[in-house]
C-alpha cells in the first residue's frame, strides 16, 4: 500500500489549475514541496473533470506528470448515497482506468442517516477493490454529525482525513487536536490525514501562523501526512498561504523520485493495472520467448491475465537495477503462494521516461 507523506492538496477543477497543463501542475507541486495531491475523479455517478466538448479525460495526464517527479496521486468524489450501488460502480470504474494510488470517499451533509446506501456502497466497492487504498473524506467533530455512519465507512477504510477546517477563528492546532480525541473514541479508529484550510470564507482568511500551527501539530501528534483545500483556490487567491505551505518543511519528508523498475515492482504488488500502464508508451513493445504484443490496449489483457489468474496470490520483489535513462536491466522474483520462487530478468528501452520496450524472460 502507497502510504501518504508530507504535505499536499487537494484539486477540485483541473482547468483552474495552471491553466490545466498537466507539465506546470506537477512542476509547480514538485517546487512547492508537495508529496501528495488529491484529484476529484467523481461527482455522484458521473466522471469529473471530464470535457464534454473535447471528449478528453484530463486526470490522466495530471495524474503522470506528478507520478513522473516522484509525487503520490490519489483521486476523490464526492457521493450523494441516493444512489449507492451506481456510485460504487462509478468509483471503480474510474479506479480501473486512472493511474491513482488510492481513492477518497467524501461523503457529507447528503450522507446522513443512510446506513444501508453506506453499507451497500462500500460492500460493491470492496468486492471489487479488496486491497486497494481508500479512505474517508468527512466533517471534522463526528460528534457534531452522529448520524453519519463512520462505523460502516471506517471499517472499510485504511484512512481517516477530515477535514478540520477552522472557519472563523485562528486555532487549528486546537481543533486538530480535539479532531482526533473524538475519531478515537470511535471504532474502527484510522490513521488521520487531516485537511487545513487553504481558503477564504465570509470575511474570514487563514493566516500563515495558522498554517504553521496545522502544520506543526499534524507532526507533533506523529500523523503521517496533511493536505489542504484548495489548490484551486489557494494558489491564485491566497498566494501567503500557498507560499507558507511551501515553505514547511515537513520532518524527514523529501520527495524521491522512484525509477521505472522500483515502480514497476510496487504497482505490480498493489496490482494496480493503470498504474503498471502508466509507466509505459503507447507504441510499447513487450517481448517473452514465447510472444511479442505491442500497445497499452494488448498489456492491458497481459496484465490483468498474470495478475488474476496466474499470479494472483503472488508476491513481487525487485532485487536489483541497473542502467541509463535510455535502458535499465532489473531482476526480480515473483513467489506464489507454495513457495515456490521464480527470477526474472528484463530489460527496459527508455524513451521520453517511458518504457518503449520491454524484453522479459518471464514465463508465461
Amino acid at each position: 500500500m502507497a502510504l501518504i507523506n508530507g504535505k499536499g492538496y487537494y484539486i477540485w477543477k483541473i482547468p483552474s489549475c495552471e491553466g490545466g497543463d498537466p507539465e506546470a501542475i506537477a512542476l509547480v507541486a514538485q517546487q512547492a514541496g508537495l508529496q501528495h495531491v488529491f484529484i476529484k475523479i467523481a461527482n455522484g455517478i458521473y466522471d469529473y473533470n471530464f470535457d464534454s466538448a473535447s471528449k478528453k479525460d484530463l486526470v490522466a495526464p495530471v495524474c503522470e506528470a506528478l507520478l513522473a517527479k516522484g509525487i503520490r496521486v490519489w483521486g476523490w468524489h464526492y457521493v450523494f448515497g441516493d444512489l449507492p450501488k451506481e456510485e460504487a460502480k462509478a468509483a471503480i470504474r474510474q479506479i480501473s482506468r486512472l493511474p491513482l494510488d488510492g481513492y477518497i470517499i467524501d461523503a457529507e451533509s447528503e450522507y446522513k442517516d443512510k446506513y444501508t446506501p453506506c453499507r451497500i456502497f462500500m460492500n460493491e466497492l470492496r468486492g471489487a477493490l479488496p486491497d486497494y487504498p481508500v479512505a474517508l473524506s468527512s466533517f471534522r467533530y463526528p460528534n457534531y454529525h452522529m448520524s453519519l455512519p463512520w462505523k460502516d465507512f471506517l471499517s472499510k477504510c485504511d484512512f481517516n482525513m477530515p477535514q478540520v477546517y477552522w472557519e472563523q477563528a485562528h486555532n487549528p492546532g486546537e481543533q486538530l487536536m480535539r479532531s482526533l480525541k473524538e475519531f478515537q473514541l470511535i471504532e474502527p479508529f484510522r490513521p488521520i490525514i487531516p485537511t487545513g484550510a487553504a481558503y477564504a470564507a465570509g470575511g474570514w482568511v487563514p493566516t500563515t501562523d495558522d498554517i504553521r500551527s496545522f502544520l506543526d501539530t499534524a507532526v507533533s501528534l506523529n500523523m503521517p501526512a496533511a493536505s489542504f483545500w484548495s489548490w484551486d483556490y489557494c494558489r491564485v487567491k491566497l498566494p501567503a498561504i500557498w507560499q507558507a505551505i511551501a515553505d514547511y518543511t515537513w520532518p524527514g519528508s523529501t520527495t524521491v523520485i522512484p525509477t521505472i523498475p522500483e515502480l514497476f515492482v510496487e504497482y505490480l504488488s498493489n496490482k494496480n493495472i493503470p498504474l503498471i500502464l502508466s509507466l509505459y508508451d503507447d507504441a510499447a513493445v513487450f517481448v517473452t520467448s514465447k510472444q511479442t504484443i505491442q500497445g497499452k490496449n494488448a498489456l492491458n489483457g497481459w496484465y490483468s491475465a498474470l495478475l488474476s489468474t496466474l499470479y494472483a496470490d503472488a508476491t513481487f520483489t525487485l532485487d536489483s537495477f541497473s542502467g541509463s535513462e535510455s535502458t535499465m536491466k532489473m531482476i526480480w522474483k515473483i513467489k506464489t503462494n507454495d513457495g515456490s520462487t521464480f527470477s526474472i530478468a528484463d530489460t527496459l528501452g527508455i524513451q521520453e521516461k517511458k518504457i518503449l520496450y520491454h524484453y522479459s524472460s518471464i514465463q508465461y
